[in-house]
């Protein structure tokens, strides 16, 4: 058979057909070939966009693979629209908006075709389409790899996706393939995304990799089954679910993620079952707003890189574990927000560096038959309408057992606590807490160490071997409230003085302790409305100023251009959402929080506070004051006091600007035990409860406030972008001097704007340098010189009292 020809088997039985031909042209083959034919195709490259629409066979010759190139200069290179076979063909597309190979109809079987193009997609089935696709490949770095859409379906084994411009497996518009021991990587996309109603995907035994968006993306009330499934070294999420969708993993494994290992949200729900979760750089589940559930069974999740805890629960939504293991993580599982809830049965939670359980702002946990060991602190109930159950739980090798505080109420049941290098309950601050038939034993402080007289009730509970003592309570002073102060029922120790109550007498069976400041002071007890402002902040008055008036001060300020873009943009979008919402529209929202960085006296300082005036000025704000604060400020010396110093300092913001200076000081990188953690967390809380009542801005140099901003998943969430301070030039610090002269009514002499640019060029730049401030404190030592030479004048002259020359500048150091 002559190369660049078509030889044609007729199968049919007619006397007057040829059982063979041969053609010149793969269009005069198909024209000619009846159902049933088979079109044998020579080696060569075929210049023709073919449309199969009968049951033929259409293939290369044996023993040649990628022979046969099917190569038109534009349209669709090969579309099928029959039963047909097609196998060992080259198709190779130029098109950006058509695909190589489409798939419009019947049960065709594509085998061994090689799929090399530039397309919109490398094959697409759509329609009533129902292809059986059998070791394909798709190389399209234009595009997306294969796409299934419009009801389409079809089963495709052993391909694999080598390369793709866009998704690596697009499933929409009712489709709903099956893949089969497939591999799709290096996609610009995702690997396999399905979005839309009805729109369904099943992969068995399939491999994502090495794709630059999520390994498996379903949204939009789409969904899909994935069996036996690795999805690994992926650069954003490795499973991404949203709006409704829902998705089974089963005995699959998903590792070696940058971001989130799992994240889902609005409404969407996930079942996994034997799946592994490893090596996550932010989250292993991350599971986010009313509605979202993720039901975990026999899963292990395992092995974190990054600072954020394994498990995260927040926004109204729900988690259930089942027979899980969750060990070797910075924090096992933080369930937060009112309406979250978490359950987690016959699980083991182990390896944790900081926190195995926090539930906070509202949120629900309940753990039955569960197993904490070897954590800095096995659960922590942090604030007020926290709570939940720890039934039947055993907590081994931990700082502190179990952390209550800030009027958080659980209830703990038949829980034992072995070995605390601390306490092993901590109720403090306004915690509450029922702790019913629980053991404490080997504790390396007390058994019970409940402060402040907290509302803690205490029933058949058992210390043994605690070195401090089995239960310590708060002193009832003379000013002490009644009926404050835990209830102690039925309560045992093994130490020889017996159990140490607040009260003298030991014959009642409910003793109540009393109330003392202790270390924390003033700490307000339980309450069952929105807690009260701890400091009244002083009122300022209502700027005077209109925004326009505020913007021409920032824009006076020397160089700064690019922060200043950034203000008036993010301005200008309040302003913009404001006259929207006036106008009865929707207002896009508008995250007001902010990051500054950059080194030391670049004027961040003074930027945020006419940034907070700006927004006094709009309406935004009631009062746009600035207040700077600092890690001093916020954290203090014992457990419970941070949170409230924050809450002070975000009290005294009220209304206005809180301005965190150097605000990476609070997560040092050798943190350890440090409570600045514990100021961020109740910063964040505080800044998502009162969204609307202050700005909070957080400072520093560049390279520290990535860090910070990475120590808590929460943080980076609720700032809506970062405004980079660049170091002034020698120019830029010449014009804040000659600003500051003629503010304060001196002249530069001739020669000393000349002196003070290579003054500025050649001061040292070590880590004390202050860029703007710098440039003040130059003048100021150059006004110093200039009084002590113009003191030795008997009259000086008006020159001789304003005029600053080369001479009165200080001395390099």
């Amino acid at each position: 058979m002559a190369q660049g020809t078509v030889q044609v088997t007729h199968a049919g039985t007619s006397r007057w057909r040829r059982r063979t031909g041969e053609y010149a042209s793969l269009a005069a083959a198909l024209e000619a070939a009846a159902d049933g034919d088979v079109l044998t195709v020579a080696p060569g490259t075929y210049r023709e966009n073919l449309v199969v629409q009968r049951a033929v066979t259409l293939r290369g010759p044996e023993g040649s693979p990628g022979s046969v190139r099917i190569a038109p200069v534009d349209g669709v290179p090969l579309t099928v629209r029959a039963s047909a076979v097609i196998q060992d063909l080259h198709v190779e597309g130029q098109d950006a908006a058509a695909p190589a190979l489409l798939v419009e109809e019947g049960t065709p079987e594509l085998t061994d075709v090689r799929v090399v193009t530039r397309s919109a997609a490398g094959i697409e089935v759509r329609g009533s389409a129902r292809p059986t696709v059998r070791r394909c490949t798709v190389d399209n770095p234009a595009g997306i790899g294969i796409a299934v859409v419009d009801g389409g379906a079809g089963v495709f084994e052993d391909c694999e996706v080598v390369a793709a411009g866009q998704a690596g497996v697009a499933v929409r518009g009712g489709a709903h393939p099956r893949l089969e021991r497939c591999r799709v990587h290096h996609a610009a996309g995702s690997g396999l995304t399905a979005t839309g109603e009805n729109s369904a995907l099943e992969a068995v035994g399939c491999e994502v990799y090495e794709v630059r968006g999520s390994g498996v993306q379903i949204t939009g009330r789409a969904t899909a089954h994935l069996t036996d499934c690795d999805v690994h070294r992926t650069t954003s999420d490795g499973v991404t679910l949203d709006t409704d969708a829902v998705l089974t993993l089963a005995d699959c494994r998903i590792h070696d993620i940058p971001e989130n290992a799992v994240d889902l949200r609005s409404r969407s729900v996930l079942t996994l079952t034997r799946t592994s979760v490893r090596q996550f750089g932010r989250n292993g589940l991350s599971v986010w707003d009313p509605g979202t559930r993720v039901d975990a069974n026999q899963c292990e999740i395992f092995d974190s890189t990054g600072d954020y805890p394994a498990v995260w629960v927040s926004d109204g939504a729900t988690a259930v574990l089942d027979s899980c293991r969750v060990h070797d993580v910075p924090d096992a599982l933080f369930v937060l927000d009112r309406g979250s809830r978490v359950d987690v049965v016959d699980s083991d939670l182990f390896q944790v560096r900081n926190t195995a359980v926090s539930v906070s702002d509202g949120a629900t946990a309940q753990l039955d038959d569960c197993r904490i060991r070897d954590a800095a602190t096995g659960a922590w109930f942090r604030d007020h309408g926290s709570g939940g159950t720890l039934g039947n739980c055993t907590l081994d090798g931990t700082q502190t057992g179990v952390i209550v505080t800030k009027g958080a109420d659980p209830t703990i049941e038949r829980c034992t606590v072995d070995s605390p290098a601390e306490a092993g309950f901590y109720v403090s601050a306004g915690g509450r807490g029922s702790f019913l038939d629980c053991r404490v034993r080997g504790s390396g402080g007390y058994g019970f160490h409940v402060l402040d007289g907290c509302r803690t009730t205490l029933r058949k509970c058992r210390t043994e071997r605690c070195a401090r003592g089995g239960y310590e309570f708060a002193d009832g002073g003379p000013d002490a409230e009644s009926g404050t102060g835990p209830v102690v029922e039925d309560c045992t120790s093994d130490e020889s003085a017996g159990l140490r109550t607040p009260t003298a007498p030991p014959e009642p069976a409910v003793q109540s302790a009393g109330q003392t400041p202790g270390l924390l002071g003033a700490i307000p007890g339980q309450r069952t409305t929105e807690q009260e402002p701890l400091v009244t902040a002083a009122q300022p008055q209502t700027p005077a100023r209109t925004s326009k008036a505020v913007m021409g001060e920032l824009d006076a300020l020397v160089g700064l251009d690019s922060v200043k873009r950034e203000v008036r943009a993010l301005t200008d979008m309040i302003e913009v959402g404001r006259r929207r919402q006036q106008a009865g529209l929707k207002a896009a929202s508008v995250k007001r929080h902010l990051v500054f960085t950059g080194s030391p006296g670049t004027g961040k300082t003074t930027v945020a506070r006419l940034y907070g005036e700006i927004l006094a000025s709009l309406g935004v704000l009631d009062k746009g004051h600035l207040v700077e604060v600092s890690r001093v400020d916020l954290v203090g010396e014992h457990i419970g006091s941070t949170a409230i110093r924050t809450q002070e300092a975000f009290e005294r913001a009220r209304g206005g600007v809180l301005f965190i200076d150097e605000a990476y000081a609070l997560s040092p990188e050798d943190a350890g035990r440090d409570f600045g953690k514990e100021a961020i967390d109740t910063l964040v809380k505080l800044m998502e409860d009162h969204r609307d009542a202050v700005v909070v801005i957080v400072a520093g140099y560049t390279a520290e406030m990535e860090r910070f901003l990475s120590t808590n998943p929460g943080v980076a969430s609720r700032f809506s972008r970062t405004i980079t301070f660049s170091d002034y030039g020698p120019e830029e610090m010449l014009r804040i001097v000659e600003q500051q002269a003629e503010e304060h009514e001196y002249r530069l002499a001739p020669g000393a704007a000349d002196a003070l640019l290579k003054y500025f060029t050649a001061i040292p730049k070590g880590p004390a340098f202050g860029n703007g401030r710098t440039a003040r404190q130059t003048f100021e030592a150059m006004v110093e010189r200039h009084a002590s030479r113009v003191a030795q004048v008997d009259e000086p002259s008006t020159d001789e009292l304003t005029l600053l020359y080369a001479e009165d500048l200080p001395d390099l150091t």
